[in-house]
Order: structure tokens, then sequence, then C-alpha cells
């Protein structure tokens, strides 16, 4: 049994906790138990949260010492470093081989610890720039989900400790136990894109309409010829316009996020149904098998046919599909 203990604080953030309580510590009848999920606190009793109720805590710092993955989710006020003694019983289980985890700001209590120096890392959008600024020694990049280096990880904001933990379920347990409990919780097992889509516009006055319809125009028609300039015209804008509504209001370029839709919906193919790659392609606007294969292992680093074995339950192959990537 893997333990994770979660190292809580006052004034604790409640959501965060709960991101990593749902994926490590709730018992699903349907599969095996995996995780045993514990919580800490610094000085044992009544801890307050930012939820306005106290969680009583009876597990003091000695718990890190035995826990395999540790979790710190939430670190606030950002500012306020932790105790040396919340520091050194941190080092200690990265120093003894356990995984250290932080969600959203418990990146800065990693910090303080040292354990991000040398290391990429991600933390909510907003704090990002102040992260960077106050450990220089970290490579701050403030777009994507999370980062794992095996034995420290980090996540962007409150909700990317969700994607961090099942990515960590993944890595332990294979894509199909991780990929239920996510379907489970009303979740994808993998968000595309980085958290920039998330965050507040750097420039609102130069943000002119909502790309809602257009997105919702361009998901309809996935399967058919579609360019930026065609995307443009049917905005009523031009292709530079539209570039910059994308950049500003998705972080991305609409032939990024156009091709990240086709291959969302490929997987969602590949994981629902038994046709086979040609007919998946042409459905999603890659046009031939070979090119679905190239831009899924280009997106993911697996052939489809890996990704729909991972992803689905066991079924007979269909007669006449003996290629494995079918």
């Amino acid at each position: 049994m893997h333990e994770v203990v979660a190292l809580v604080r006052p004034r604790q953030s409640t959501f965060e906790l709960a991101c990593a309580a749902q994926i490590f510590g709730i018992e699903r009848p349907e599969l095996p138990t995996r995780y045993a999920f514990g919580v800490c606190t610094e000085h044992p009793g009544p801890v307050a949260t930012r939820a306005g109720y106290d969680m009583l805590v009876t597990r003091g710092l000695d718990a890190l010492d035995r826990a395999d993955t540790v979790v710190v989710p939430g670190w606030l006020p950002t500012g306020e470093p932790p105790s040396p003694a919340v520091v050194r019983a941190l080092r200690r289980a990265h120093s003894r081989g356990a995984r250290l985890v932080s969600i959203c700001s418990g990146a800065f209590a990693l910090a303080h610890a040292g354990l991000l120096d040398g290391r990429r890392a991600t933390t909510h959008w907003a704090l990002a720039d102040e992260l960077a600024a106050r450990f220089p020694r970290i490579e701050v990049d403030p777009d994507v989900l999370y980062v794992d280096h095996g034995d420290v990880a980090t996540s962007a904001g409150a909700g990317a400790g969700i994607d961090l933990c099942i990515h960590l379920v993944r890595s332990d347990h294979g894509a199909r136990y991780a990929a239920h409990i996510a379907r489970t919780m009303v979740m994808p097992p993998h968000r595309e894109g980085g958290q920039l889509q998330y965050s507040a516009p750097p420039h609102p006055a130069q943000i002119d309409g909502s790309l809602a319809p257009l997105l919702e125009w361009i998901t309809e028609r996935l399967g058919e010829p579609v360019t930026i300039e065609s995307l443009a015209a049917h905005a009523g804008v031009s292709a530079r316009t539209l570039a910059r509504r994308f950049a500003d209001q998705l972080g991305t370029s609409p032939g990024q996020w156009l091709l990240a839709r086709r291959i969302a919906t490929a997987r969602d193919l590949l994981e629902s149904t038994d046709l086979p790659l040609d007919a998946i392609a042409r459905r999603v606007g890659l046009s031939s098998a070979t090119n679905l294969r190239r831009r899924f292992v280009n997106a993911l680093g697996v052939t489809p046919g890996a990704y729909r074995r991972a992803f689905r339950a066991e079924r007979p192959v269909p007669a006449g599909t003996g290629d494995p990537d079918r």
C-alpha cells in the first residue's frame, strides 16, 4: 500500500486538500485499493480552514517520515516561510526517497525547503512571477498544468492539482486505472494545453468578442477542410486579428488549438469505438491513418493503437484488423 500524506496548515485551503483526498483517499469498490491517505500538521489539533470551519488533525510531522508521497496542498500566505521543523521534515522525507508534490501555492513550501532549486516548476499563473522573483534558482514555467521530475512534482492553479494527481496515479498504476478514477469524477484522464488558457487575458481591451461561437462551429466541423483563413472569414475578422484573439483568450494559436481538438476527438473515438484508424482520421480531419499516427505520437508520445489498448477494456479485435494500430 502506497501511503500518501498531506501536510496542512492554518488557514488551510480546502479545495487543494480535496484534490489529493479525492484521488488518493477514496475507496472505489470496482478498483483494487492502491493508496492509503492521511493528513498531518506541525501542531496536531484543530486546524482552521479558509472555508469557515476547523479540521481536527491528530498526526504530527512524524507522519512524513513514513509517507511514500508527501502532498503540500497550498501554502498561504506565500510570504510566510515554513518553520525550521517543517523544512527539516520535508527535506528528510525527500532524502529518504519519498515523492514530494505541491498543489498550487504549495510550491512555495517546497521552494523554501530548497527542493526546487535548479529545477523547472510551476504554480498558479497569478503567483508565477512572485515565485520566480523570490526564488531565482527555480525555472518557473507559468504555462503548464504540472511538472513532474519523479521525486518532486508541482502543479499549477488549484484545479490543476487534480490533473497532477491523476498523472501520478497513471505513472504508478497505468492509464486504465487512472482513467477509471477520472471517469468516476467526471473528469478527462488528461486535459489538453496549459494553464494560460485559463488565466486572465493580459490586455482585456484588445479582446473585442468571444471565441465561444467560433470554437463551437469548429468542433462541429472537424472532419471538414478548415484553414485559418476560413476561420477568420467565418469570424468576420482578419487572420491576424483571429490569431491575436486566440493568443489573448486561449494562450495558443488557431492552428494549435484546432490540432489539439482533433487529437482530443481522436482519443475519444479510440476509447469509445472500434473504428479503424483511417475512419477516425477522416472523421477528425487528419486525412489518413499515417497522418493521425504521426500527430498522435507527437502530441502524446504513444501510438493510437497503444492508447486504445491502454484506455479501453479488453475486447476482441474485429476480424480482418490484424494491424495492432487499427
